[in-house]
C-alpha cells in the first residue's frame, strides 16, 4: 500500500487556532446523504479503520450509521470532536500544506450535527467500555461496542425542511451513497467495505490487492477491455487502467481519478486523459478509466474546496503531460496479440454493433479542428516519407495545387516484401504465428477476411491503412515546424492581458505551429503569419484558440495535437480507398503492418479497424452442436 495512506500514530483532538482556521477552505459540506457518508468514511479511514460498515435507511435520509474498527476516540475528547475546527489531523500551517489524511478541516461533525441528530459511540484500546455522546444534549453515557467508532446520523435536514424537499427519491439518494463508498473502495484495497440498505446487504468489498479491488468494483468486463497504465515521471507515479476505445461509453460515468488516495475531479487531468484518446475515440464517446496519481504532498494543494474534491498542483503542466503520456503509452500497443482471442469482441461486435460500424461507407476527409473551428483544408505539405504500404506516394498526392488531386490510392505492393508470398500461402501455415492470421478473401471492396487460430478476422482495409499511414507520417515529421504563410495585411484584435502575456512567453511555440503573433500595444495583438494548410480560415479565431490552450496546458501537447490533425487529413487521403481490389500478398502485408503499428485497433477518427469472430460464435450461427 502507498506509504502516504498509512495511518499515522493517533494524535489528540484540538481546536485549531484562528490564524490556521482562516487558511482553511471552509464551507458547507452537507449537500445530501452521500456527503455525510463521504465525510464519515474519510474519518474512519484516517482513524485506521480496516473494516468499515455503512448502514442506511431510506437512502440515508432517515438514518446513516458508519462503523469502523479504528483507533477510537478517548471519552474526554468526544465533546471536543463535535466543535467546529477541532481535529487531530493538523496543528500548523506546514501540516496543512502537506496534509496526507483524507480529512483535515475539523468541520464535518459540527456541520452534520447542525442539520441532523448525531451521536458518536467510541472505544479506544485499553478502555473498559465505549462511551456514547449525543450531539444535541452533550450527554456522555457508557455504551457497548468493540474498539473503534460508530457515528449515527438520523433525520437529515430535520431542522431545515426547505433543504430536505430538494432531495431525490430514496433509491436515487442510496445510489449516490453507494457511489461515495465505491470511490473509497477503489482507492483503499487494504480496507474492507460493506453497505447495507433497509437491513439488507447491498454491496461488499473484501480486503484485496489493488488489481483485484479494481476488478471487484469495476467488473470483469472493464478489466478485460482495458489496458494497464504505469508511468514514473520525476516526483510522480501514475498507475491504473485505461479502457480501450472500443469499450468507450455514451456517458462519463466510469472515470475515476485519485491523487494520493483522494478521489478528485480535475479539469486538467480530464483534459490530459481526453487528449490521449484524441485520435482513437469515435465521436462524443467517453472513455472509462481508473487512475491513481502519487505525488509528493507538498506539490499538491488539497485545501481548495470545502468538499475536498478539487485540488491544485504546483506544476499543473507537468501533471497534464505525465497523465497524457501514461494513458497514451497504455493505448499505443496494438491489441491484436492479446485481443484476438477475446471472447468479448466477437460476432455481436461485428454484426450487431451499429454504433461502431455505422458510417463506414462515408469516411470523413478530415477531422474538425479544435484550433480554428473547421477542418484542415488539404494544402501543400511535403513530409519526406519512405517505407512500406506505399507511403512514398503520399508526398506525390500532396505535391501541390489548391487541393488533393484525385490520384490513384497509394499501392500496397511495397509492403508485400515484408511478408513473402510463399509464407502467406504455404500449406504448412501455422495460424498461431500471426495474431490477425492469414488473409483469405476480400468482400465488397471494403473488408478483408482473414483466418487465425480463433476463427474469422474482419478488417476494414481503408480504416486500417489510414492508421498505418498516419502513424508513419507522425514519425516522419517528428518535431518539425508546420509550414507558415505570411499575411499581406496583419490581422489585429483586442487582446486580454493573459493573451498578450501568453503570446510573448510562447512566441517560439507559436512559430512552430506556423503562427507569428506579436503585441502592437498593451491591448492589441497582431497575427502576421498563419499555417499554410489553413489559408482562408479565421486567423484571429485560430490565434485566440491556440493562445487559450497554451495558457492552460503543456505547450508540447498543444503543438503535437495541431500537427496530428493536419497529418490525419493527409493520411485519410493517402490511404487505400474502398473498392480497390487487393491481392492476397497485399492483404497479408496490411495485416502484418497492423500488428506492428501503434494504435492500429482504431482509425484516426476513432472507428474500429478490425473485429474477431470466434469459432464458437460461428458454430452458434449455424446451430452446430445442437
Amino acid at each position: 500500500m502507498n506509504a502516504l495512506l498509512q495511518p499515522a500514530p493517533r494524535r489528540p483532538i484540538r481546536e485549531l487556532p484562528d490564524e490556521l482556521i482562516s487558511q482553511i477552505a471552509a464551507g458547507e459540506v452537507v449537500e445530501r446523504p452521500a456527503s455525510v457518508v463521504r465525510e464519515l468514511v474519510d474519518n474512519a479511514l484516517d482513524a485506521g479503520g480496516r473494516e468499515i460498515t455503512v448502514k442506511l435507511v431510506a437512502g440515508g435520509v432517515r438514518s446513516i450509521l458508519v462503523e469502523d474498527d479504528g483507533q477510537g476516540i478517548p471519552s474526554d475528547e468526544l465533546p471536543l470532536a463535535l466543535r467546529r475546527h477541532a481535529t487531530s489531523k493538523i496543528a500548523s500551517l506546514a501540516e496543512l500544506e502537506g496534509v496526507v489524511t483524507m480529512g483535515f478541516r475539523g468541520e464535518a461533525l459540527a456541520a452534520i450535527s447542525s442539520v441532523a441528530e448525531l451521536a458518536i459511540a467510541s472505544r479506544t484500546e485499553g478502555a473498559p467500555h465505549a462511551q456514547r455522546i449525543d450531539a444535541r444534549s452533550g450527554e456522555l453515557v457508557p455504551a457497548a461496542r468493540g474498539i473503534g467508532t460508530s457515528v449515527e446520523v438520523r433525520e437529515l435536514f430535520f431542522s431545515t425542511p426547505a433543504r430536505r424537499k430538494f432531495l431525490k427519491t430514496d433509491a436515487t439518494e442510496f445510489a449516490h451513497c453507494l457511489d461515495a463508498v465505491r470511490r473509497h473502495a477503489l482507492a483503499r484495497p487494504d480496507a474492507g467495505f460493506a453497505v447495507w440498505h433497509e437491513g439488507k446487504l447491498s454491496q461488499q468489498w473484501r480486503r484485496a490487492t489493488q488489481a483485484q479491488r479494481v476488478r471487484d468494483v469495476m467488473g470483469d468486463e472493464f478489466v478485460e477491455q482495458s489496458c494497464e497504465v504505469m508511468l514514473e515521471a520525476g516526483p510522480m507515479r501514475i498507475t491504473g487502467r485505461a479502457g480501450t476505445p472500443a469499450a468507450a461509453r455514451a456517458r462519463a460515468d466510469q472515470q475515476y481519478v485519485y491523487v494520493n488516495g483522494r478521489y478528485v475531479r480535475d479539469k486538467l487531468i480530464a483534459h490530459g486523459v481526453r487528449s490521449a484518446y484524441e485520435d482513437v475515440l469515435h465521436g462524443g464517446r467517453q472513455p472509462a478509466y481508473v487512475l491513481f496519481i502519487e505525488i509528493a504532498p507538498d506539490r499538491v494543494d488539497v485545501n481548495v474546496h470545502p468538499t475536498k474534491i478539487e485540488v491544485r498542483f504546483r506544476d499543473s503542466r507537468e501533471v497534464h503531460q505525465a497523465v497524457r503520456r501514461a494513458v497514451e503509452g497504455a493505448l499505443a500497443a496494438p491489441r491484436a496479440a492479446s485481443a484476438a482471442g477475446d471472447e468479448a469482441g466477437g460476432v455481436a461486435g461485428v454484426l450487431l454493433a451499429s454504433e461502431h460500424l455505422a458510417g463506414y461507407a462515408a469516411v470523413p476527409a478530415a477531422r474538425p479542428s479544435s484550433f480554428g473551428g473547421g477542418g484542415f483544408s488539404p494544402q501543400p505539405m511535403r513530409p519526406q516519407v519512405q517505407g512500406a504500404l506505399g507511403l512514398q506516394q503520399v508526398a506525390t498526392l500532396w505535391g501541390g495545387g489548391e487541393s488533393a488531386p484525385a490520384a490513384r490510392p497509394a499501392p500496397l505492393a511495397a509492403a508485400a516484401s515484408a511478408v513473402p508470398a510463399s509464407a502467406a500461402s504455404a500449406l504448412d501455415f501455422q495460424r498461431d504465428e500471426w495474431p490477425l492470421g492469414r488473409a483469405v478473401a476480400q468482400i465488397g471492396g471494403v473488408f478483408v477476411l482473414a483466418e487465425n487460430s480463433h476463427g474469422l478476422v474482419v478488417v476494414d482495409m481503408h480504416a486500417a491503412h489510414e492508421r498505418i499511414v498516419y502513424e508513419r507520417l507522425k514519425a516522419s515529421l517528428g518535431s518539425a515546424a508546420i509550414e507558415s504563410q505570411p499575411l499581406l495585411i496583419p490581422a489585429t484584435f483586442a487582446a486580454t492581458a493573459q493573451e498578450i502575456a501568453t503570446a510573448q512567453a510562447q512566441a517560439d511555440n507559436l512559430r512552430t505551429l506556423g503562427l507569428d503573433v506579436s503585441a502592437l500595444s498593451a491591448t492589441t495583438l497582431a497575427v502576421r503569419s498563419q499555417p499554410a494548410a489553413l489559408v482562408g480560415g479565421d486567423v484571429v479565431e485560430l490565434a485566440r484558440s491556440v493562445l487559450a490552450e497554451l495558457s492552460q496546458y503543456d505547450a508540447s501537447s498543444v503543438i503535437q495535437r495541431a500537427q496530428d490533425e493536419l497529418l490525419s487529413t493527409m493520411a485519410c487521403h493517402g490511404a487505400v480507398r474502398a473498392n480497390r481490389q487487393l491481392t492476397l500478398d497485399e492483404m497479408n502485408a496490411l495485416l502484418r503492418d497492423m500488428e506492428r503499428t501503434e494504435r492500429s485497433d482504431q482509425c484516426n477518427h476513432g472507428r474500429p479497424t478490425w473485429r474477431q469472430i470466434t469459432m464458437k460464435e460461428l458454430d452458434a450461427l449455424f446451430w452446430r452442436g445442437r
